[in-house]
């Protein structure tokens, strides 16, 4: 019996010997996938970029054959468009008395726009104008000469005078002779002195009288009518100073455009430096573009070109290249693409007919240039 028991034991214990043993699973482990699903994700991958590629390739194709001839028929710049502005101010130092226009409006060229306080530049005026009145007839008086009348009155003086010196002559003579009959006993030394005195006081009184006849036909002197024409002019130009301060008392708008900032106001004390108003000239209008120096050969000035802006899509509006800068630039900042920003470019300005009004000062715009047969078969 103890041998069968062994044998059982022995029979029973071997299957269990000869089993491998339980393993479990390490979960730090990588997780392997099957063979197949890897072979099957790289093949979809594969076709994916092969797809993708050939739509690139026929996209690019497509838009390179659809755009060639496109673009050799024609040059597309992009720009902003920008026109002339005029920042008015007051010649004078003065008070604002009031701002005729707002923000926006159109004004028109001779149109008054502000005026100054003119209750110290009236009077002003008024003065200068009086001082010329007066030397204007001293001018007159000069040119004219003495009067018949001056000269009458001049010629009694010296009758008058000759007369005075003959009464004198006959007195001295008469008192001479007495002196010499009687040896002087008759006439005192002093009487004969006075006598003589008085002789010569109506010959000098008769020399005076004849010059002043002379100078009385003669007339004024040429260097005092030069004196008073010289004096003359300085007035004139002093009262034409008190009429322009008076006439600039009025901001007058220089040409048609329009009000973008209005910076001062009634009551407020301006000077020539502080402008009153800012002015947008409409007319002309251009866009300001870039162009780089491969294109520079196929642009001259008066090509027609047209105009197209985000804001009015469908409707082209008419130009031409007014004009094209003769020294390179680099890019302005504006533009942002990093290849650009270091290339050389040139400025040209197509101006633009603009008759409703539409394109405002910044506004970007697309530019076509229409190119020449020659300037087609140069690319």
């Amino acid at each position: 019996m103890s041998g069968d028991g062994d044998t059982k034991l022995t029979t029973a214990a071997t299957p269990a010997a000869s089993a491998p043993p339980p393993t479990f699973a390490n979960p730090a482990a990588p997780v392997t996938p099957p063979r197949s699903f890897v072979h099957r994700y790289k093949t979809l991958l594969i076709v994916g970029l092969v797809i993708v590629v050939a739509i690139a390739a026929g996209f690019g194709l497509g838009r390179l054959g659809k755009n060639s001839d496109k673009d050799q028929d024609r040059l597309v710049l992009y720009g902003n468009v920008d026109l002339r502005q005029v920042d008015l101010a007051f010649n004078d130092s003065e008070r604002i008395a009031e701002v005729l226009v707002q923000e926006g409006a159109k004004v028109t060229r001779g149109q008054i726009l502000a005026r100054l306080d003119t209750s110290r530049l009236e009077p002003e005026s008024a003065a200068a104008e009086a001082v010329v009145e007066a030397q204007q007839s001293v001018v007159e008086k000069l040119h004219h000469g003495s009067r018949p009348q001056e000269i009458a009155q001049a010629a009694a003086n010296v009758a008058s005078a000759k007369a005075d010196k003959i009464n004198a002559q006959q007195q001295w003579t008469r008192l001479a002779a007495l002196t010499t009959l009687t040896t002087g006993r008759a006439i005192s030394e002093q009487d004969l002195e006075s006598a003589k005195a008085a002789l010569d006081s109506a010959q000098a009184r008769l020399t005076v009288a004849q010059k002043s006849l002379d100078l009385s036909r003669i007339g004024p002197r040429k260097e005092d009518v030069a004196q008073g024409e010289a004096q003359l002019r300085a007035d004139r130009s002093q009262l034409e100073l008190s009429r322009r301060q008076l006439a600039d008392s009025e901001l007058v708008a220089p040409c048609d455009a329009i009000v973008r900032s209005r910076f001062l106001e009634p009551g407020e004390m301006v000077t020539p430096q502080r402008p009153v108003l800012s002015l947008a000239i409409t007319d002309p209008k251009w866009v300001r573009a870039y162009i780089s120096e491969t294109d520079l050969g196929k642009v001259r000035n008066g090509m027609r070109a047209s105009i197209i802006t985000d804001s009015f899509p469908g409707r082209a509006l008419s130009g031409w290249v007014g004009f094209i800068a003769s020294v390179a630039e680099f890019t302005p900042k504006s533009v942002q693409t990093a290849e650009l920003r270091s290339s050389l470019v040139y400025e040209i300005r197509v101006f633009v007919q603009d008759p409703q009004d539409e394109m405002r000062l910044g506004m970007p715009a697309t530019v076509f240039l229409e190119l020449a047969p020659g300037a087609r078969s140069k690319r």
